[in-house]
Protein backbone atom coordinates (compact mmCIF):
# COMPACT_ATOMS: atom_id res chain seq x y z
CA UNK A 1 0.00 0.00 0.00
CA UNK A 2 1.21 3.28 -0.76
CA UNK A 3 0.50 6.62 0.99
CA UNK A 4 0.76 9.98 0.18
CA UNK A 5 1.60 12.87 2.36
CA UNK A 6 0.92 15.65 2.06
CA UNK A 7 1.69 18.57 4.16
CA UNK A 8 3.94 21.98 4.00
CA UNK A 9 5.54 21.02 8.14
CA UNK A 10 8.66 19.02 6.51
CA UNK A 11 9.10 18.40 10.22
CA UNK A 12 5.65 16.61 10.50
CA UNK A 13 6.09 14.77 7.11
CA UNK A 14 9.40 13.45 7.77
CA UNK A 15 8.03 12.08 11.05
CA UNK A 16 4.41 10.94 9.95
CA UNK A 17 6.77 8.98 6.81
CA UNK A 18 8.93 7.64 9.36
CA UNK A 19 5.94 5.96 11.39
CA UNK A 20 3.95 5.06 8.54
CA UNK A 21 7.07 3.12 7.22
CA UNK A 22 7.47 1.36 10.34
CA UNK A 23 3.96 -0.03 9.81
CA UNK A 24 4.57 -1.42 6.76
CA UNK A 25 3.36 1.39 4.26
CA UNK A 26 5.28 2.53 1.20
CA UNK A 27 4.99 6.63 1.40
CA UNK A 28 5.42 9.24 -0.98
CA UNK A 29 4.96 12.90 0.11
CA UNK A 30 4.27 16.77 -1.26
CA UNK A 31 4.74 19.97 0.06
CA UNK A 32 2.04 21.83 -1.78
CA UNK A 33 -1.21 20.66 -3.27
CA UNK A 34 0.05 21.02 -7.22
CA UNK A 35 2.33 18.27 -6.42
CA UNK A 36 0.15 16.19 -4.50
CA UNK A 37 -2.19 16.46 -7.67
CA UNK A 38 0.60 15.53 -9.65
CA UNK A 39 1.65 12.78 -7.83
CA UNK A 40 -2.41 11.50 -7.08
CA UNK A 41 -2.21 11.35 -11.09
CA UNK A 42 0.78 9.21 -11.53
CA UNK A 43 1.40 7.04 -8.60
CA UNK A 44 -0.51 3.93 -7.83
CA UNK A 45 -1.70 5.31 -4.07
CA UNK A 46 -3.84 3.48 -2.27
CA UNK A 47 -4.96 6.69 0.50
CA UNK A 48 -4.13 10.13 0.44
CA UNK A 49 -3.56 12.24 3.94
CA UNK A 50 -4.16 15.71 2.91
CA UNK A 51 -3.18 19.08 4.70
CA UNK A 52 -5.95 21.39 4.37
CA UNK A 53 -3.94 24.75 4.23
CA UNK A 54 -1.32 24.34 1.83
CA UNK A 55 0.85 26.54 -0.91
CA UNK A 56 -0.46 26.89 -4.55
CA UNK A 57 -3.87 25.03 -4.29
CA UNK A 58 -5.75 24.42 -0.64
CA UNK A 59 -6.81 20.87 0.50
CA UNK A 60 -10.14 21.41 -0.67
CA UNK A 61 -9.14 22.39 -4.47
CA UNK A 62 -6.39 19.24 -3.91
CA UNK A 63 -9.52 17.20 -2.84
CA UNK A 64 -11.57 18.41 -5.43
CA UNK A 65 -9.00 18.13 -8.10
CA UNK A 66 -8.37 14.20 -6.90
CA UNK A 67 -11.99 13.78 -7.20
CA UNK A 68 -12.25 14.58 -10.71
CA UNK A 69 -10.40 11.10 -12.10
CA UNK A 70 -9.43 8.83 -8.97
CA UNK A 71 -11.92 7.32 -5.69
CA UNK A 72 -8.73 7.22 -3.75
CA UNK A 73 -9.35 7.29 0.21
CA UNK A 74 -8.68 11.06 1.20
CA UNK A 75 -8.17 11.87 4.87
CA UNK A 76 -7.96 15.52 5.26
CA UNK A 77 -5.66 17.11 8.07
CA UNK A 78 -6.64 20.35 9.75
CA UNK A 79 -5.48 22.46 12.42
CA UNK A 80 -8.85 24.19 12.23
CA UNK A 81 -11.78 22.94 14.77
CA UNK A 82 -14.20 24.77 12.95
CA UNK A 83 -17.28 22.64 11.71
CA UNK A 84 -17.53 24.16 8.59
CA UNK A 85 -13.90 22.85 7.40
CA UNK A 86 -15.15 19.56 8.29
CA UNK A 87 -18.10 19.70 6.19
CA UNK A 88 -16.53 20.96 3.33
CA UNK A 89 -13.88 18.82 3.44
CA UNK A 90 -16.52 15.93 3.12
CA UNK A 91 -18.67 18.16 0.48
CA UNK A 92 -15.43 18.14 -1.32
CA UNK A 93 -14.88 14.11 -1.35
CA UNK A 94 -13.03 13.20 1.53
CA UNK A 95 -13.32 9.76 3.04
CA UNK A 96 -12.40 11.11 6.58
CA UNK A 97 -10.63 13.83 8.60
CA UNK A 98 -8.45 14.65 11.82
CA UNK A 99 -7.73 17.73 13.44
CA UNK A 100 -4.28 18.51 14.24
CA UNK A 101 -2.23 18.24 16.72
CA UNK A 102 -3.20 14.47 16.08
CA UNK A 103 -2.01 11.41 17.85
CA UNK A 104 -0.04 9.35 14.83
CA UNK A 105 -1.69 6.22 16.85
CA UNK A 106 -5.17 7.41 15.53
CA UNK A 107 -3.52 7.98 11.91
CA UNK A 108 -2.77 4.63 11.41
CA UNK A 109 -5.99 3.24 13.08
CA UNK A 110 -7.97 5.16 10.84
CA UNK A 111 -5.84 4.68 7.65
CA UNK A 112 -6.52 0.62 8.46
CA UNK A 113 -10.09 0.76 9.18
CA UNK A 114 -10.66 3.28 5.76
CA UNK A 115 -8.21 0.36 3.94
CA UNK A 116 -9.73 -2.65 5.46
CA UNK A 117 -13.25 -1.22 3.78
CA UNK A 118 -12.04 -0.28 0.31
CA UNK A 119 -9.66 -3.29 -0.21
CA UNK A 120 -11.63 -6.25 1.06
CA UNK A 121 -10.47 -9.95 0.97
CA UNK A 122 -10.50 -10.93 -2.99
CA UNK A 123 -13.72 -13.26 -3.58
CA UNK A 124 -13.64 -16.26 -6.39
CA UNK A 125 -17.02 -15.54 -7.92
CA UNK A 126 -19.20 -12.32 -8.78
CA UNK A 127 -21.94 -11.08 -6.56
CA UNK A 128 -24.36 -8.43 -8.25
CA UNK A 129 -27.55 -7.35 -7.10
CA UNK A 130 -29.80 -5.36 -9.69
CA UNK A 131 -32.67 -3.42 -8.29
CA UNK A 132 -34.21 -1.32 -11.19
CA UNK A 133 -31.69 0.39 -13.15
CA UNK A 134 -28.75 -0.13 -9.92
CA UNK A 135 -26.53 -2.35 -10.36
CA UNK A 136 -24.04 -3.26 -7.09
CA UNK A 137 -21.15 -5.52 -7.59
CA UNK A 138 -19.53 -6.43 -4.28
CA UNK A 139 -16.51 -8.34 -5.90
CA UNK A 140 -15.61 -4.84 -8.56
CA UNK A 141 -16.80 -2.51 -5.38
CA UNK A 142 -18.88 0.09 -8.03
CA UNK A 143 -22.25 0.47 -8.97
CA UNK A 144 -23.80 1.34 -12.78
CA UNK A 145 -26.83 3.22 -13.33
CA UNK A 146 -28.36 1.68 -16.75
CA UNK A 147 -25.12 0.37 -17.69
CA UNK A 148 -22.67 3.57 -16.83
CA UNK A 149 -20.54 3.11 -13.95
CA UNK A 150 -20.99 5.52 -11.34
CA UNK A 151 -17.83 6.63 -9.48
CA UNK A 152 -18.55 6.56 -5.66
CA UNK A 153 -15.99 7.06 -2.34
CA UNK A 154 -15.71 3.76 -0.83
CA UNK A 155 -17.75 5.05 2.49
CA UNK A 156 -20.26 5.92 0.13
CA UNK A 157 -20.55 2.18 -1.24
CA UNK A 158 -19.97 1.01 2.08
CA UNK A 159 -23.37 2.74 2.63
CA UNK A 160 -25.08 1.83 -0.56
CA UNK A 161 -24.09 -1.86 0.42
CA UNK A 162 -24.97 -2.11 3.41
CA UNK A 163 -28.71 -0.06 1.76
CA UNK A 164 -29.21 -2.68 -0.40
CA UNK A 165 -28.15 -5.76 1.60
CA UNK A 166 -30.88 -4.81 4.21
CA UNK A 167 -33.94 -3.14 1.97
CA UNK A 168 -36.27 -1.51 3.99
CA UNK A 169 -34.65 -1.61 7.29
CA UNK A 170 -34.46 1.94 8.57
CA UNK A 171 -31.32 3.03 10.17
CA UNK A 172 -30.84 5.86 12.42
CA UNK A 173 -28.01 8.54 12.18
CA UNK A 174 -25.97 6.94 14.91
CA UNK A 175 -26.44 3.51 13.23
CA UNK A 176 -24.69 4.65 10.33
CA UNK A 177 -21.98 6.52 12.16
CA UNK A 178 -21.27 3.45 14.68
CA UNK A 179 -21.37 0.89 11.52
CA UNK A 180 -19.89 2.68 8.91
CA UNK A 181 -17.10 4.65 10.64
CA UNK A 182 -17.28 2.60 13.76
CA UNK A 183 -17.92 3.00 17.22
CA UNK A 184 -14.81 5.28 18.64
CA UNK A 185 -15.10 7.91 15.43
CA UNK A 186 -15.32 11.01 16.83
CA UNK A 187 -17.64 12.56 14.51
CA UNK A 188 -21.36 13.38 14.42
CA UNK A 189 -24.26 12.27 12.51
CA UNK A 190 -23.93 15.58 10.21
CA UNK A 191 -21.40 13.18 8.84
CA UNK A 192 -23.93 10.74 7.68
CA UNK A 193 -26.22 13.59 5.99
CA UNK A 194 -23.47 14.89 3.88
CA UNK A 195 -22.74 11.20 2.47
CA UNK A 196 -26.08 10.39 2.39
CA UNK A 197 -26.51 13.96 -0.05
CA UNK A 198 -23.71 12.79 -2.25
CA UNK A 199 -25.12 9.30 -2.64
CA UNK A 200 -28.29 10.82 -3.62
CA UNK A 201 -26.78 13.02 -6.33
CA UNK A 202 -24.96 9.91 -7.61
CA UNK A 203 -27.56 7.65 -7.72
CA UNK A 204 -30.89 9.11 -7.93
CA UNK A 205 -32.25 10.32 -10.97
CA UNK A 206 -33.54 13.30 -9.22
CA UNK A 207 -31.97 13.42 -5.67
CA UNK A 208 -35.02 15.83 -4.35
CA UNK A 209 -37.29 12.72 -5.31
CA UNK A 210 -35.59 9.72 -4.50
CA UNK A 211 -36.62 6.65 -5.88
CA UNK A 212 -33.55 4.47 -3.75
CA UNK A 213 -32.09 5.83 -0.73
CA UNK A 214 -35.31 7.50 1.51
CA UNK A 215 -35.96 8.91 4.36
CA UNK A 216 -38.05 7.77 7.02
CA UNK A 217 -38.54 11.67 8.73
CA UNK A 218 -37.51 11.58 12.51
CA UNK A 219 -35.69 8.38 12.28
CA UNK A 220 -33.37 8.05 9.63
CA UNK A 221 -32.70 6.13 6.21
CA UNK A 222 -33.18 2.85 4.07
CA UNK A 223 -33.47 1.34 0.93
CA UNK A 224 -36.66 0.87 -1.14
CA UNK A 225 -36.14 -1.95 -3.63
CA UNK A 226 -37.45 -0.94 -7.08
Amino acid sequence: MKILVVDDEKLLVKGTKYNLEQEGYEVVTAFDGEEAVHLAHDESISLILLDLMLPKMDGLAVCRAVRGFSDVPIIMLTAKSEDIDKILGLEYGADDYITKPFNIREVTSRIKAILRRVNPAPKTDSSMVVSGDLTLDYNFRRVLINGRVIELTGKEFDLLELFVKHPGKVYTRENLLDIAWGFDYPGDVRTVDVHIRRLREKVEENPAEPKYIMTKWGVGYYYKKD
